[in-house]
């Protein structure tokens, strides 16, 4: 995750875990290797922490910390290989998890669609995705998937109000990745 929304998430957490379920949540699926891979690259690794484009306390592959120092995680810095898979394995389920349970019954797509929102959703953090345009858009299941992603996703290529330049790639690169076909199904997960 790749915002300042994170911490607005975290602050909001006690009174989301404290309300009533109100409908069954499902557990997201994995994202496959060309997803993975994608997230790799446009986060890159650190074993040790550092300052994000956006001024974030960041280690691994783009986790963020709440502290500078990211004393927090719960593995030993600096971070294996192997922690660092760890850790972005468990921060990609969040993603995974907002996607899956933020997009309607109807909404039918690929491993590579989907695979490209849980990147998008990882880089913006999960309440900026689920209260995106992209998503309604989705959600009305009246439009091609496509359609919605290659035009919805170029539109997040800010932070703090300045286009980045490796944001622009990477949305251009989730697009792609949207776009390559597969028979290969992720969502609906549950029904």
């Amino acid at each position: 995750m790749h915002s300042s929304t994170l911490y607005a998430a975290l602050a909001l957490l006690p009174a989301v875990l404290a309300a009533p379920a109100l409908e069954k949540r499902c557990t997201g699926p994995g994202v496959n290797q060309a997803t993975l891979s994608l997230i790799e690259s446009f986060e890159g690794y650190s074993a040790t922490p550092y300052s994000d484009p956006s001024g974030y306390p960041t280690i691994g592959y783009g986790h963020l910390c709440s502290t500078s120092s990211c004393s927090e995680i719960p593995y030993a810095i600096p971070l294996s290989d192997a922690d660092g898979q760890r850790l972005l394995q468990s921060d990609l389920a969040v993603a995974q998890n907002c996607i899956t349970n933020d997009t309607g019954s109807c909404v039918v797509l690929n491993a590579n669609q989907y695979g490209a929102l849980v990147s998008w959703a990882f880089n913006v953090g999960c309440g900026n995705a689920a209260s995106s345009s992209l998503i309604s858009r989705l959600n009305t299941c009246s439009e091609n998937t496509n359609t919605v992603i290659s035009q919805e996703l170029p539109k997040w290529n800010k932070s703090n109000g300045q286009v980045l330049a490796g944001l622009t790639r990477r949305r251009a690169a989730e697009v792609s990745l949207a776009q390559t076909a597969t028979s290969a199904g992720a969502l609906p997960a549950c029904g």
